[in-house]
């Protein structure tokens, strides 16, 4: 289903992230995952790109697996680094033939592992491009959606890792929406001020697409600072590292502690209004169902 149908029959919407295992067991054990999660019936579920598409055929395999073996509509993650058209032409080919009907268009994390690496030699300089290109594959193709793909844009509420300037990121934000993106999903963020300013900013650019906002619940202290590193500096409220350091060396409490905090994050968003809520599962299935439950989701 096309997303411009999913979020406006989904007001608010839910949602979840998977990211594709690197073996047969771990792709096992996340399906079993996907099957817990699949009866909260989200509104759809996105399944990330490894750097550079290091995970390219993972991806392709689990986002299928998901349309042919459940209820849930799959949105793949697709990223600019080191891809030329043809290469995303490719991609998004094979999704249209397998019936995936939305696509996460992403700049993209340069890859650790190719020293030689320089952006200069992508097709797509930035994910207005990709989103550009998609649009333009919409026009010409055989979707069996007559649309095409519904796009998806990347927002950061605590303001982009490598835009500082505030007012060029949102310029950014615009152009990937002006480009023909359909939503926007955020980075997680810890302070539900920050998501407010955020998506006031986006209506003063004249973004109207809907906005979701990406929560990532903490289930460990050390979760919490491997967190701060991939999500570029995650800013930590004093009032959720107080309410961390309090349970001290119990897991267990720092467990509790993280649902019960994104638990009231959730429902802050939902009285001020959001558009949807996109879970960071990190592939487990525990968390986001207690947050359904402390929320009253459950049917």
């Amino acid at each position: 289903m096309h997303i411009r149908d999913i979020l406006a029959a989904h007001r608010p919407s839910f949602s979840f992230e998977f990211f594709p295992p690197k073996t047969p067991g771990g792709a096992e054990t996340l399906f079993q995952t996907i099957r817990e999660l699949e009866t909260l019936r989200p509104a759809f579920v996105s399944v990330t790109y490894g750097a550079g598409g290091t995970t390219r055929e993972l991806t392709h395999d689990l986002v299928v697996r998901i349309k042919r073996e459940t209820s849930l509509d799959p949105v793949p993650h697709l990223t600019c680094v080191c891809h030329n058209e043809a290469d995303i032409a490719a991609i998004i080919e094979r999704y249209a033939k397998a019936g995936v009907s939305n696509i996460l268009a992403l700049g993209g994390d340069p890859p650790k592992d190719l020293a030689n690496y320089h952006k200069s030699k992508d097709a797509f300089q930035h994910a207005a491009d990709l989103v550009s290109f998609i649009r333009q594959f919409n026009n010409r193709s055989t979707h069996s959606d007559k649309r095409g793909f519904g796009i998806g844009v990347a927002g950061f509420p605590e303001g982009h890792p490598t835009t500082p300037n505030r007012l060029t990121e949102m310029d950014h934000l615009k152009a990937k929406v002006d480009a023909g993106a359909d939503y926007i999903c955020t980075q997680l963020f810890f302070d539900n001020h920050d998501f407010e300013d955020f998506r006031a900013r986006c209506q003063l650019a004249g973004i109207q697409v809907p906005v979701i906002a990406g929560i990532m619940p903490i289930i460990s202290a050390s979760g919490m600072r491997r967190m701060a590193d991939l999500a570029g500096g995650a800013r930590f409220p004093a009032k959720l590292l107080k309410l961390i350091a309090s349970c001290g060396d119990d897991e267990s409490a720092v467990q509790r502690a993280g649902i019960e905090y994104a638990t009231e994050q959730c429902a802050g968003l939902l009285n001020g209004k959001v558009d949807g809520i996109h879970f960071y599962t990190l592939n487990k299935s525990m968390a986001t169902q207690e947050i359904y439950t402390g929320l009253g989701l459950r049917s």
